[in-house]
């Protein structure tokens, strides 16, 4: 089990990244947009650097929603493989069965 603290830092970065993402994205448009003037986009720059780091998506990290593993994450079921397996063998996973051949 991963620590709580880091959870829920993580946590408070999805919320932070949920807050300011149509802001972010607006900025991101105006600084990527070729057409507009040097010093619009330049402003933009500057704006879209004085916000939370935290609030960047790229500052998340991916954990087991069981466990708060970060590593050996599974994205489709939100599980980290040793969760994953636990639950697939006590049957709690529909269509998951233990291959055998």
């Amino acid at each position: 089990m991963a620590k709580k603290s880091a959870i829920q830092k993580n946590l408070n970065k999805q919320m932070q990244v949920k807050k300011n993402k149509s802001r972010r994205d607006r900025l991101k448009a105006i600084c990527s947009n070729k057409s507009l003037p040097i010093e619009e986009r330049f402003e933009a720059q500057l704006k879209l650097s004085e916000m939370p780091r935290n609030g960047s998506k790229i500052r998340l990290r991916n954990r087991c929603l069981i466990t708060g593993r970060p590593r050996g994450y599974y994205r489709k079921v939100k599980m980290s493989r040793i969760a994953l397996r636990e639950f697939a063998l006590s049957g709690q996973i529909p269509g998951m069965v233990k291959s055998s051949w």
